[in-house]
């Protein structure tokens, strides 16, 4: 009886399609994955083609794609796999390049969830390091829903919320001094599409912590800079915040804010991240209260959550993505659940918001700027 119990119980292993088109990759990917009693890799593809054919017969939980394949490309690949039957794709690179890395992040508004380092290095530490974020990512991927996208990344039409809804979006407060984002899983095109319609001149400094793999920041930096307006920058030490910047944060580091300064730190990370939304929330609350608007993003976990409350709190704005517009709702559900957001917003009510504000606040100053020049 008790082994008939466990064999109704027992947990169905996460499937992994890997396509790789290096065959020695191939098989530390496998022998990773594999590694996993919860993770099964079923099949496996060396080009984009043959991703496409096998997906025909199979249907995995996850899509590990690699960026440069003969023939159809990753991105191509992903454009494909996103238009017709969509997975959950990872991007796993070896190349620390920050041009192999805008690639991915390519693919990532083509509709993968993020990006990962590929394990290369066998018997090394980080070797270790990247195979037990692989297995990670792996697991916490594979249970998010993804819709389907057209050729250019976007949501189809039956699945773009934000294009269906005609709500007014509130005004936010023309006496800010700093809007601070956190943001996760499907963060890079979330905070690519609320900051897209910002002009050069936005009227304010602008902080991101966005969770991503180590090595992808100066990559994701060059891939903001092509896609917005704003000037992009990895903000540091001691530099004073500037308006019309947007502010990434170093990599492995605290990002926090002090005297209208950055100041960071190598405190122990906090739910496994460093830097932190929290981190940052927590400084923005106590350093700019009012003055201050705090937005959380799609994203797994509970990151920023708690803080954001704290940002209210302190009378600032605060904003959670709307779990129809996530990709994952955690982060931003949590926020809600504690009374943390004064606005619940889709991508595009928040987008429309920002490019208000920023109408708000220059005509406010070019006012100010004719009264004076009355006087």
């Amino acid at each position: 009886m008790k082994i008939e119990a466990d064999s109704k119980t027992e947990k169905r292993k996460t499937t992994v399609l890997v396509v790789e088109d290096s065959l020695p990759a191939q098989k530390i990917l496998v022998s990773i994955i594999d590694s996993d009693p919860n993770l099964e890799v079923i099949a496996v593809a060396g080009s984009g083609e043959e991703a496409l054919a096998k997906l025909e017969e199979i249907k995995p939980d996850v899509i590990t794609m690699d960026v440069h394949l003969p023939g159809m490309d990753g991105l191509a690949a992903t454009r494909k796999i996103m238009g017709f039957s969509p997975v959950p794709i990872i991007v796993v690179s070896a190349s620390t390049l920050v041009t192999d890395i805008e690639r991915a992040f390519e693919l990532i508004e083509a509709g993968a969830l993020t990006a990962v380092a590929k394990p290369i290095n066998i018997g090394t530490g980080d070797f270790k390091v990247s195979s037990k974020l692989l297995i990670q990512t792996i697991k916490s991927m594979a249970n998010v829903k993804v819709v389907k996208r057209n050729s250019r990344g976007k949501l189809t039409e039956k699945n773009n919320i934000s294009q269906t809804l005609e709500v007014e979006t509130p005004p936010l407060p023309t006496n800010l001094e700093l809007i601070a984002i956190g943001a996760s899983t499907g963060g890079p095109k979330a905070v690519q599409q609320v900051l897209s319609k910002l002009s050069l001149r936005f009227p304010l400094p602008i902080i991101l912590v966005q969770h991503i793999s180590p090595g992808f920041t100066a990559g994701m930096k060059e891939w903001f800079s092509q896609n917005l307006k704003l000037k992009v920058k990895i903000a540091e030490e001691g530099e004073k915040l500037r308006k019309g910047y947007l502010y990434l944060s170093e990599e492995d580091k605290h990002i926090t804010v002090l005297d209208g300064r950055f100041v960071y730190s190598n405190d122990a990370t906090i739910a496994g991240h460093r830097p932190s939304v929290a981190r940052l929330f927590q400084s923005v609350a106590q350093e700019y209260g009012e003055r201050a608007l705090g937005i959380i993003l799609t994203g797994m976990g509970v990151d920023g959550a708690a803080e954001l409350l704290q940002m209210k709190e302190r009378g600032a704005t605060t904003i959670a993505q709307s779990a129809a517009s996530s990709i994952v709702h955690g982060m931003p559900g949590k926020a809600i659940e504690l009374g943390a957001a004064t606005h619940v917003m889709n991508l595009e009510e928040i987008a429309s918001g920002l490019l208000e504000l920023e109408k708000r606040i220059r005509s406010i100053n070019n006012t100010g700027e004719r009264e004076v020049a009355k006087s």
